[in-house]
């Protein structure tokens, strides 16, 4: 008997992976960690930047949707509550089918709320996955807030030995700080915005904007925050610091006002 699958494979369209959540952990008061299981294929290609299919919350028959050969979506007719958000695996490991994907709690938006009632046996669906857009280097500047500290995890453990550098980290306050293996030589800088809302703060636009460009064009600078304050930061490591292309990666992980989610 043919089934859509089927059909839709001699179209050229391929189902989506579906990974089942088998562990649910808050690392901080605003960030849950979960836990998604598959076979090795999937996992290995859920990141490190992975395109993730959000179902509504309690969907237990997700319409998903289904890829091209070149990776674009196909979306199903109709009202199908699948919301696309890209965000960085925390961890992979393909050997035995886990992957992390961390969430930030604050906001409303379909991913936050999905993992806010997150539980063993909730779905979720891959749809395409892309690097960090990094590089190593002498010198490495690392700008984030919490939403991108995936990502800045997965730099650091990548970073070699030798690696100098500073990460400015903004974060709520003392609680949300998390533990992060890197380069002895990179320093951490945590900031703390305190009662400001998320996206409001300017710590990281300030502390960048006080920070000397090392010698040398041994340097990369990796930023992934709130957009206007990405924009900010690039503008000022492109114009006072003269970084080409080649030299900086900087991404808006969200946008205040918006149900976004991180983009890395």
């Amino acid at each position: 008997m043919t089934t859509a699958n089927d059909a839709a494979l001699v179209d050229g369209l391929r189902p989506v992976d579906v990974l089942t959540v088998v562990a649910v952990t808050d690392v901080t008061p605003s960030v849950r960690r979960v836990t998604l299981s598959g076979t090795p294929d999937a996992v290995a290609a859920a990141g490190p930047t992975v395109n993730l299919l959000v179902p509504r919350v309690d969907d237990a028959a997700p319409r998903w949707p289904l890829l091209q050969r070149d990776g674009r979506v196909v979306w199903p007719d109709g009202s199908h509550g699948v919301a696309l958000r890209s965000y960085t695996a925390r961890r992979q490991d393909p050997a035995v089918g886990e992957v992390d994907i961390d969430f930030v709690l604050h906001g409303d938006g379909p991913a936050a709320s999905w993992a806010a009632a997150a539980r063993p046996g909730a779905l979720l669906g891959v749809a395409g996955a892309a690097s960090l857009a990094e590089r190593p280097a002498r010198w490495l500047l690392l700008v984030a807030d919490e939403t991108a500290l995936p990502a800045v995890s997965r730099i650091l453990a990548a970073a070699p030995t030798g690696t100098t550098g500073i990460a400015y980290l903004e974060v709520a306050g003392p609680e949300e700080e998390q533990q992060l293996a890197g380069p002895p030589g990179v320093e951490l800088r945590w900031l703390h915005r305190g009662a400001t809302p998320p996206g409001e703060s300017t710590l990281l636009v300030t502390a960048v904007a006080s920070l000397e460009r090392p010698p040398g064009d041994d340097v990369f600078a990796w930023v992934g925050a709130e957009s206007a304050a990405v924009r900010a930061i690039r503008a000022d490591l492109r114009g006072r610091w003269g970084l080409g292309r080649a030299q900086h990666h900087a991404i808006g992980y969200w946008r205040r006002g918006r149900a976004m989610a991180p983009a890395g």
